[in-house]
């Protein structure tokens, strides 16, 4: 058998000598309640003119609007509507886990120890 330095042994052992498990840091999955909507508007010299709005995911999902971009980042979203015994609210998450990591909106930033300022997302929804 190998034998360990006591330093590696105090990292992998409590003090009753029963070995400890990895684990895991779990973020908690994104959810953001409120990005922009594309909308469209009568232009003065007649057709329509495209233009992002404001909304709670709530309000969107209500009016049926269909595309998504986040508030902050411009990033692409996807729609999670799906209802839970727990009562969980329709809500937005970044397709791009990128997105989500330099997203000043996101929790994925927030929690993010990397140090590094928030940014437009690389491939913005027009």
């Amino acid at each position: 058998m190998l034998q360990h330095s006591t330093e590696q042994q105090s990292r992998t052992t409590t003090a009753r000598g029963k070995k400890l498990m990895a684990t895991k840091t779990v973020t908690p999955p994104e959810k953001l309640y409120e990005c922009e909507v594309k909308r469209r508007r009568v232009r003065a010299g007649g057709g329509y003119e495209p233009f992002w709005k404001v909304k709670t995911v709530a309000e969107a999902v209500v009016d049926g609007d269909t595309e998504f971009r986040c508030k902050d980042c411009h990033g692409a979203l996807k729609l999670a509507k799906r209802q839970s015994a727990e009562g969980t609210k329709a809500h937005v998450e970044h397709k791009s886990k990128t997105d989500a990591e330099y997203c000043a909106g996101s929790t994925v930033f927030k929690e993010a120890a990397h140090g590094s300022a928030p940014r437009l997302s690389a491939n913005p929804v027009v």
